[in-house]
């Protein structure tokens, strides 16, 4: 797959909304426009940070100075999450490469929680994986079907404006902001937990303040995350982070391992259906196929735009079968008893086990950084232009990472919040949005066919998901409080 690389430098602000002027003068020089990046200054930086973009627009000022022979990276980051930039002029990641990147945007968190998911709602639910999974796919073909429609469209924010004007653009930003911070919070539970597991230690006192050991590592994690979301140069976390597939192969393989080689096995039969907790299940299922902020990117970078819906039918397919697989065998080895996250229930003293384990524990390290940047920059952009600066900057980053840590501390529950992103956000971004988008860019709506009835069912079925799951998860939320 091709790669490049590229220097130049300057503070990426992303701002919610970009006004006509802007826009215009975007369009009528598509050379000069800088790629969107999630905190980076460089297109190939932007592209391995590209799913924690949440808007495309550049300020354009006299300090900016681009550089137009850019071209597309090797691999996309995670995204439990985001959203990617503009292409560049030129169009040179081949079929591999975009299926490279797709199965990375796919490949999350996520992994670790289908087990949880799958004992949630029982046997059954795994019905709800795969149809979750069509559907991601068919609006993953409709946001294709939105680009065609307008040359100019180059990211999801720029398919919410064509649709929905300045409100569907700030619908579509906000919705991602929120989730790139929900998904930081939910870094931090998951190393509280894993680490407390891993190295459980007694309630201590610090400044007067008693911590549990959960506490105390989430708080510890954050210190050391800190330092990260002050720099301006992410090159080297960007590469980091873009092993979100290799990661979820790994603690596939190992978990694998340890049921074959290690003597836990499948024992478990499990429950057929449990109905209370289909919800639950189906919330988490749709967490993770929240990558289609992404998808617009892929498509601009492709040598070959024609084979993009083959590419997201491997993407799809590879990704489905990995988190089914990873479910059954979870849910096998420890039924009704697992855990939020699988790797809390492997056995600590197997060598495979602590692969997982740590596998899990440094991804989120080395990806909060990108995942907050892009919120750091969009909270600059409201500031009066003298406070843009390094210490604004610093501030800001410093003041996120806090807040981020203390909801951590407050609500520490990793399936519920997860469960809350998948059912209010991902399903909105990832299967809604695409759908009302599409209604309206086609013009599909006015006339009555078999393909605008399926469309309605997934609008439907998608609301439906939404109160559902948003209510449960909450609810859990309060009553663990």
């Amino acid at each position: 797959m091709d790669g490049g690389h590229c220097d130049f430098n300057h503070n990426l602000n992303i701002p919610l909304v970009e006004d006509q002027t802007q826009r215009w003068q975007r369009n009528q020089n598509p050379e000069t426009d800088s790629t969107n990046v999630y905190g980076t200054t460089s297109f190939l930086k932007t592209c391995f940070n590209g799913l924690n973009t949440l808007s495309d627009s550049v300020q354009m000022s006299e300090k900016h100075s681009y550089n137009p022979s850019l071209n597309v990276p090797l691999l996309l980051n995670d995204e439990e999450k985001a959203i990617a930039s503009h292409p560049t002029a030129k169009n040179t990641v081949s079929f591999f490469g975009t299926c490279l990147n797709g199965l990375n945007t796919l490949s999350g968190v996520g992994i670790l929680s289908v087990p949880y998911a799958l004992a949630s709602g029982g046997w059954l639910s795994l019905a709800f994986l795969f149809a979750i999974a069509g559907a991601a796919f068919y609006t993953g073909l409709l946001i294709k079907r939105c680009m065609d429609k307008n040359s100019n469209i180059r990211t999801y924010p720029d398919i919410g404006e064509l649709a929905f004007g300045k409100t569907g653009r700030l619908i579509v930003s906000v919705s991602m902001y929120t989730e790139l911070y929900l998904v930081s919070i939910g870094f931090l539970i998951l190393e509280g937990d894993n680490m407390s597991n891993m190295f459980p230690i007694r309630e201590m006192q610090i400044a007067g303040l008693e911590l549990g050991g959960k506490q105390f590592f989430v708080i510890l994690v954050a210190l050391i995350i800190l330092p990260t979301c002050w720099l301006d140069n992410l090159n080297l976390l960007s590469y980091v982070s873009a092993t979100g597939v290799f990661a979820s192969i790994l603690i596939i393989l190992s978990i694998s391992w340890t049921v074959t080689f290690d003597e836990v096995g499948l024992h478990q039969k499990g429950t057929f259906v449990n109905w209370s907790g289909i919800p639950t299940s189906v919330s988490l299922y749709a967490f993770c196929y929240c990558a289609h902020p992404v998808f617009p990117t892929l498509y601009n970078s492709m040598k070959n735009k024609h084979q993009f819906s083959n590419v997201l039918l491997v993407c799809f397919l590879l990704t489905t079968v990995g988190y089914a697989s990873m479910a059954i065998i979870g849910y096998r080895m420890f039924g009704d008893g697992i855990e939020s996250q699988v790797t809390l229930n492997l056995p600590l003293d197997k060598v495979s086990s602590k692969v997982a384990i740590y596998t899990t524990l440094v991804n989120p390290i080395s990806k909060f950084a990108l995942m907050v940047t892009p919120i750091t920059n969009a909270l600059k952009d409201l500031l009066p232009r003298t406070y843009k600066n390094r210490l604004t900057s610093i501030l800001v980053s410093t003041v996120l990472v806090m807040s981020a840590t203390i909801i951590a501390l407050l609500v520490p529950f990793f399936g519920s919040l997860m469960s809350l992103v998948g059912a209010f956000l991902s399903v909105t971004a990832s299967i809604l949005l695409p759908c009302l988008c599409y209604f309206k860019i086609s013009g599909t709506y006015r006339k009555f066919e078999y393909e605008t009835a399926a469309i309605i069912v997934i609008i439907m079925t998608a609301i439906i998901m939404i109160i559902s799951g948003t209510y449960i998860s909450i609810m859990e939320i309060v009553q663990h409080l």
